[in-house]
């Protein structure tokens, strides 16, 4: 009465009562006091408020907390009920306040205590309602029995309480559930004074427990003697939603055995009940739960799709209809529906009942006699590969793998969790303290032995955790839904783990079977191939005669020359010289942003002629002999490549060894140098003292060196004359890089070819004297050198240079270079972009206020050997789109070994366009274009626009014939820029052949093609060229030899790495490589070492999710472990063989079994 007084009239104000009749309110009470719950049970009644009793919150971020949350929050509760004790120990804050625990509403807490309620007038009585069809709550009260409360807490001290209270009080009912029976068995050492003969009903409150069997047999074993009737256990069915479904009630005949079945487990895995021998291991022994409530009606219904009537050999979920179950879920109608008002059909598809059933959540059968028999839970029931498994069984076939020795105190979990269209077992284990790693995975392959065999069933993870970190239950119990979201999530930190799928996993699509290719003359009609226009494209027409009066003026000057003669760099540098002495061509800058050096055309001429001076006084080089040049990025290595032009040297760039890591890039420089065949090595004062330092002569043998020649100091004199090659055909230079698979590779580059490639670029850039262009390149090879070296004494313009590893040292400087400068067209490689995303990203509001503006970029270029990262170039131009960045401005370029640039956006012609392609289909070499957003759709930026002089072909790379518009294929080019062949001491002609000099197996087979080694694929496009006719757009996919070919598909390593990388928060990088036949997978893990575990099953998931494929060998490594060259390309190769030598010091390595 006092409590139902207290909450009407005590809350709140007259006007504004917190609480109505109506209302809900939360009651939170330890299981140790249940008198004080009935009683605030009861006040609510008589107040005709509606009781939701929650368990007692431990700390403010419990296990499924939110879950209570968005119950409390759902039912509108505002007040929670609690005892003084329970009030006491709840978490406080630092001010002794209550905190608001996840998820919950703001509550206001009140204690039911009597000494803290008022008392209510004499007058007042509660409103008492008529009887009607509302439930009746707790029975024990109703029934005026003596209820003894045995709480959890005294339980766990002594498991052998309630036997002595039975004993004590000779008590008639007893209601235990299995785990008190076993646990009493257990603590029993053959006490004398027990006796239970006064038992009437001992009731078993987990009959849905498929171990409860075994407990009921072990106890009435030993306590038989005690005066414990066998016909007194009474084991019942009971679910949230039902309440109690059925129980077995005592039997006055005790020779009437009670049911029970021996099943096989195969059977019941396909849903059919199959009488088996007990010998057996794999068979579930049930016994029944008697017969159903009073006034009830129960049926047997299909687990999943219509509710339709089982047949008597099936297993279904049962199904009550009765006024004494519960009648919805508070709020939530849908659920509501297909829970609370089922109507079961016959096989005919009429309704069995006019009323409504409640769906109880239990799995079994009803046998002979109407008895009830439980096989398990429908939220614990897996279906795998179309059979069904119960979690509980698989419970306990591990926890009979030595059970007591290895998982801490039967700590357990089993769910499924979907993974490529099916369920697969997840089993999570508390491993007990003192186990070592060998009896972990003794334990785990004897386990899984066991699911094997018993269930037929293959277990896809095992992981194990260290003791008492499992997420728990208000009663000790494992939190299931809250380990399965850690597990997804990476949250769990297993300390061991152990997956399976290549047993388990068995819907992997068919590997791929070739077809032979069609012959070409069905295939080639004029310029169509396969009823598709041949997929050719080619950029501007380089035209005869030089666009800008170059060689007017040089006419003039020489007076003799004819119009259309060649002219070489060497002599363009000259005209300069003598025509614009003065003007700038390279300004060098420094971390700081401060000019660290500058070149005018004249100084530029005047330090060459000394160079080859040198050359020729201290070198004794004749014509033609091979100078390696190992500088680092700055002037001294543009004097020193035209110094080697003046003197008819052909000069190899050859980046310099790093100070601090010696040991892995000198050998590097020895074998350019070697490869080369140099004759000297010209360098600085301070790398000449590098490459003969101590720890030099640790990593290679430092006597086998050329002549080195440092010209910090030059001579004062000039050569006798500057060298002119005889013929425009003849080596300008030679441009060494080291591939992403690892593999060296020279090339040489004739006059024509570099002449070529600078008006090339000229005539795209739109490059004049005038211009300024800033370049944040490594100069070493490929299109960095021409751009930091050749382009500015070709075209006349400035080059700012800006060398990559000063933004090391500060991140802005380029984009601060760009903005001071007011640069229009600008140049760098990916791991530039990467670093001014990452190290800017927070910094764009004061790069503004310290007036950056990048609103002049035309055009900012991306210098690539690879597929464009859209990621990449779409982030930074979001990241920098404050500071005036165009987003149309950023794009990429792109070139390889046998031709440097092909492509390269240039100042006109249409912006870059972007496709999304089916990744399925690109594995089978087929283009499918579709829609954004579309499953398993891959976007892919066009590779900026083809050079002027160049002309593309895309053909079959096995059959050489060509292929039509939007198919994949190699990339092929036809260019007065191509490079003229390999520079190897080998001396591979088959090779060299192939990729310079290919031809067409049908179609045009006159023209001369080299071969890229890239897949890609033209599209002609809606867009306009400069030329007005259409557009084509060439598509990079990826590298032939860097493709992996797994199941008979072709993968590119960075569309896994891709998916991987999405996967947790903690991996910053991938790569991945085959070794055998298996797939590894390296990520680097930014974050504790704990997490390295959660990586292993959330990398298999994604790559069998969106690749199909099962990886072998999961990698877990440091950050900066897979190695990235200069242009920021994944050096694939090494890394592998870094991992099979054992040298990666991995923080754990995972094989999937």
């Amino acid at each position: 009465m006092k409590v139902a007084y207290n909450i009407l009239h005590k809350l709140g104000s007259k006007q504004e009562p917190m609480v109505r009749p109506g209302d809900r309110v939360a009651l939170v009470f330890p299981n140790n006091d249940p008198a004080a719950f009935m009683v605030a049970f009861y006040g609510c009644l008589l107040a005709e408020v509606v009781p939701v009793p929650i368990e007692v919150p431990l700390t403010r971020k419990d296990a499924g907390s939110q879950q209570i949350g968005f119950l409390l929050g759902s039912c509108g509760v505002t007040v929670a009920l609690t005892s003084d004790a329970c009030h006491k120990g709840l978490p406080k804050s630092p001010t002794g306040e209550i905190p608001q625990f996840k998820g919950w509403p703001k509550l206001l807490w009140f204690v039911t205590e009597s000494k803290h309620l008022s008392k209510p007038p004499r007058d007042w009585f509660p409103h008492i309602k008529d009887a009607n069809n509302d439930t009746a709550y707790i029975e024990s009260v109703m029934n005026m029995m003596h209820v003894i409360s045995i709480p959890y807490s005294l339980m766990k001290v002594n498991p052998l309480s309630w036997i002595q209270k039975v004993c004590q009080y000779k008590a008639k009912v007893s209601c235990v559930k299995s785990r008190d029976m076993h646990w009493a068995l257990v603590a029993h050492r053959d006490q004398r004074d027990v006796n239970l003969s006064s038992l009437r009903m001992l009731i078993v409150a987990d009959g849905s427990n498929p171990w409860s069997i075994s407990s009921c047999d072990a106890f009435l074993n030993v306590f038989q003697s005690k005066g414990l009737r066998p016909e007194v256990i009474c084991p019942c069915a009971s679910s949230p939603e039902a309440l109690t479904v059925a129980i077995r009630r005592p039997t006055d005949d005790s020779n009437q055995p009670p049911g029970r079945g021996v099943l096989s487990m195969q059977g019941l895995s396909y849903g059919v009940i199959r009488v088996d021998s007990e010998e057996k291991l794999s068979v579930l022994t049930v016994q029944d739960v008697g017969t159903v409530m009073p006034g009830g009606l129960m049926c047997v219904v299909k687990p999943d799709g219509v509710p339709q009537i089982c047949r008597t050999d099936e297993i279904g979920e049962l199904c009550v209809c009765s006024i004494a179950t519960g009648t919805s879920y508070y709020g939530l109608s849908g659920m509501t529906k297909n829970t609370f008002e089922v109507f079961p059909m016959c096989s005919s598809g009429a309704p069995v009942s006019e009323y409504p059933f409640a769906r109880t959540g239990l799995l079994g059968f009803i046998g002979p006699g109407g008895l009830v028999f439980i096989a398990g839970k429908m939220d614990g029931l897996m279906v795998v590969s179309g059979r069904r498994h119960n979690a509980d069984d698989i419970v306990a076939t591990a926890l009979a793998v030595e059970p007591m020795k290895f998982v801490y105190r039967g700590r357990i979990a089993v769910f499924s969790i979907s993974v490529l269209h099916d369920e697969r077992v997840v089993i999570v284990a508390e491993q007990r303290p003192d186990s070592t790693e060998e009896d972990s995975f003794q334990w785990m392959s004897r386990v899984l032995q066991a699911i094997d065999s018993i269930h037929q069933v293959g277990v896809y993870c095992l992981a194990l955790v260290p003791a008492n970190t499992l997420p728990k239950t208000p009663l000790g119990g494992i939190h299931l839904s809250e380990t399965k979201q850690l597990f997804l999530e990476g949250s769990l930190h297993p300390c061991n783990v152990l997956m399976c799928p290549h047993t388990c996993v068995t819907n992997l699509p068919k590997p791929r079977q070739k077809q032979p290719e069609i012959g070409p003359a069905s295939v080639m009609v004029g310029n169509l191939v396969s009823g598709k226009r041949i997929a050719q494209a080619s950029g501007r027409d380089l035209g005869q005669i030089e666009d800008n009066d170059q060689a007017r003026k040089v006419c003039v000057c020489v007076c003799v020359c004819v119009l259309h003669r060649f002219l070489f760099l060497s002599e363009v540098l000259q005209w300069r010289a003598q025509t614009t002495p003065d003007h700038i061509l390279y300004t060098l800058l420094s971390s700081r942003g401060t000019i660290a050096s500058s070149l005018t055309c004249l100084q530029l001429h005047k330090r060459a002629e000394k160079i080859a001076a040198m050359l020729g006084e201290r070198g004794h080089l004749q014509d033609g002999d091979h100078v390696a040049l190992v500088y680092p990025p700055g002037i001294d290595l543009i004097a020193a490549f035209y110094g080697c032009l003046y003197a008819g040297c052909v000069p190899i760039t050859v980046r310099p060894p790093h100070p601090q890591n010696i040991a892995t890039t000198l050998p590097t420089v020895k074998m350019i140098v070697e490869v080369s065949r140099s004759t000297c090595i010209m360098t600085s004062q301070v790398i000449c003292k590098l490459l003969r330092s101590k720890e030099a002569s640790a990593a290679v043998d430092v006597r086998t060196w050329p002549p080195v020649l440092d010209t910090d100091d030059l001579p004062k004199k000039r050569p006798p004359q500057v060298y002119k090659p005889s013929d425009p055909d003849t080596l300008a230079y030679l441009d060494f890089s080291v591939s992403t698979t690892g593999m060296l590779a020279g090339v040489k580059m004739s006059h024509t070819a570099t002449s070529a490639f600078c008006r090339s670029i000229k005539l795209q850039c739109e490059l004049y004297p005038s211009r300024e262009v800033a370049i944040c390149l490594d100069p070493y090879c490929g299109l960095g050198f021409v751009l930091w070296c050749l382009c500015s004494v070709y075209s006349g313009h400035q080059s700012i240079l800006i060398p990559p590893s000063e933004l090391e040292i500060n991140p802005a400087l380029w984009l601060l270079a760009v903005s001071q400068y007011k640069v229009r067209d600008t140049f760098c490689s990916y791991s530039v972009m990467e670093l001014c995303t990452k190290g800017l990203g927070l910094q764009t509001e004061s790069l503004k206020s310290r007036g950056l503006d990048l609103s002049r970029v035309r055009t900012c270029v991306v210098v690539a050997e690879e597929r464009p990262r859209i990621s990449l170039t779409q982030s930074f131009s979001k990241l920098f789109k404050d500071l005036g960045l165009h987003p149309r401005a950023v794009s990429t370029s792109f070139g390889c070994r046998v031709n440097l640039a092909i492509c390269l956006q240039g100042t006109s012609g249409p912006d870059p366009t972007t496709v999304f392609v089916d990744m399925r289909a690109l594995r089978h070499d087929r283009v499918r274009l579709v829609e954004r957003g579309s499953p398993h759709s891959l976007p892919l930026m066009e590779s900026g626009k083809i050079l002027p002089g160049v002309r593309i072909i895309i053909a079959n790379p096995e059959t050489k014939g060509p292929l039509g518009d939007s198919h994949l294929g190699e990339v092929w080019v036809h260019s007065a820029h191509n490079s003229s062949g390999y520079f190897t001491i080998y001396g591979e002609e088959s090779l060299q052949s192939d990729h310079f000099n290919s031809h067409l197996s049908f179609g045009d087979t006159q023209t001369i093609w080299a071969r890229t080694g890239y897949l890609g694929f033209l599209r002609r496009t809606e867009l306009t060229d400069a030329s007005g006719e259409r557009h084509d757009a060439l598509y990079v996919v990826g590298a032939l030899d860097e493709a992996m070919e797994l199941r008979g598909m072709r993968y590119h390593p960075i569309d896994i790495e891709t998916s991987v990388i999405r996967t947790h928060k903690s991996i910053t990088e991938c790569a991945v490589f085959t070794w055998t036949n298996l797939l590894v997978v390296v990520v680097e893990l930014d974050g504790s070492e704990q997490e390295a575990l959660d990586l292993v099953p959330l990398v298999t998931n994604v790559v069998l999710e969106e690749h199909y494929l099962i990886v072998g060998v999961v990698v877990v490594v440091d950050i900066g472990v897979i190695p990235i060259n200069s242009r920021g390309e994944k050096q694939r190769m090494h890394l592998r063989d870094g991992f099979l030598a054992d040298q990666l010091d991995p923080i754990y390595v995972a094989y999937n079994m």
